[in-house]
């Protein structure tokens, strides 16, 4: 995973799989992310696969981010757009799929 920081607006790149093994450290590494960010951009552009572990860690972060500041979702595939809007992270997060 990458990360770009500009002040408090903070940019995660996702790439590979987030599974059940994966999925800890994903979530660490988004728990740090929380700490300073204002604005949160999650870029799944090289983002394969996508377990229940890894989208419990972006809920955590949609409601974190809901009350300090923005958060999306950008660069989404086709497959992991239906689990995202299956699950409801459409209804409650800006997603955009990837282009």
């Amino acid at each position: 995973m990458k990360i770009e920081r500009n002040g408090s607006s903070i940019t995660l790149f996702a790439k590979g799989r987030i599974d059940t093994n994966a999925a800890p450290q994903f979530a660490a590494e988004m728990e740090e992310v929380l700490k300073d960010a204002e604005e949160l951009t999650l870029d799944f552009s090289g983002l394969e696969y996508i377990s229940s572990s890894g989208l419990r860690a972006v809920m955590l972060a949609v409601k974190t981010m809901r009350r300090r500041g923005s958060m999306q979702i950008v660069n989404v595939r086709e497959d992991i757009y239906s689990v995202l809007e299956t699950t409801g992270f459409t209804g409650v997060c800006d997603v955009e799929l990837k282009e």
